[in-house]
């Protein structure tokens, strides 16, 4: 009987689970519909404290949602969060006209770090299929490797050139994998930030810099980031700035 009664539960469990997902999914619908209503409506600060929970607390969110939130936030002249809304439906759905759109944006307020190229956008693209260029390259050693077994056992002998070739080819999606990265990027999300020469606060004071900025992080030691500002290698605390996905 306890058996019966367990083989019962397990079951009821799995439904239940089963049932879990999409009744989470139909709530966030009805609060992405309610959000929509009121943006449509102009009820701005309403319509962003519903996207901002789907955002942060259900990680539900479409590009066209990201675009409305920047919206908001540029009326709202928080132009530190426009550009990280902008910056987030750029990485789902990247394009130059939003790179020309994050410059126009910049170069209106006076923010440093958003200069339109080319080598911006092959970055975005290439972060956009790593995942696809990684399985394809796996998929490929994985093939070459099983016609390489069964030829072998049929006695075929490969050359040196080939073997060598064949693990260089490895190596590089060892090093793809865990080696390989475009940098990251941050922006400066407070007012009169100190950029520091060294992650010390008694280092030497190289500028004070307003919220807004996009600088490339290129370390980090304890409570700071180093950065790239202006060119130069400095620091700044990382509770200053927001990185960037």
């Amino acid at each position: 009987m306890q058996n019966i009664f367990s083989k019962i539960s397990a079951i009821l469990i799995i439904f239940l689970a089963v049932l879990a997902e999409p009744a989470c999914a139909q709530a966030d619908k009805i609060t992405l519909a309610k959000a929509d209503s009121l943006f449509q409506n102009q009820r701005y600060s309403d319509a962003f404290v519903l996207y901002e929970q789907l955002l942060t607390q259900e990680q539900d969110y479409s590009p066209q949602m990201l675009l409305k939130m920047a919206y908001i936030k540029e009326g709202l002249r928080d132009y530190t969060s426009a550009m990280y809304y902008l910056h987030l439906f750029y990485t789902k759905e990247p394009s130059r006209s939003t790179l020309k759109k994050m410059e126009e944006l910049a170069q209106a307020h006076r923010l440093y770090g958003y200069e339109y190229s080319d080598l911006q956008f092959f970055k975005t693209q290439f972060s956009k299929y790593y995942m696809r260029l990684l399985e394809l390259m796996l998929l490929v050693a994985v093939a070459a490797a099983t016609v390489m077994l069964f030829r072998w056992r049929r006695g075929y002998r490969f050359s040196r050139t080939f073997k060598a070739g064949f693990i260089l080819y490895l190596l590089f999606i060892f090093y793809y994998v865990n080696f390989l990265s475009l940098g990251e990027e941050g922006i400066i999300k407070n007012d009169q930030v100190a950029i520091m020469s060294a992650p010390a606060a008694g280092a030497t004071w190289l500028a004070t810099a307003s919220k807004g900025h996009k600088v490339p992080i290129t370390g980090e030691r304890d409570i700071w980031y180093e950065i790239k500002w202006r060119g130069e290698k400095a620091y700044i605390r990382k509770s200053n700035l927001l990185e960037l996905p």
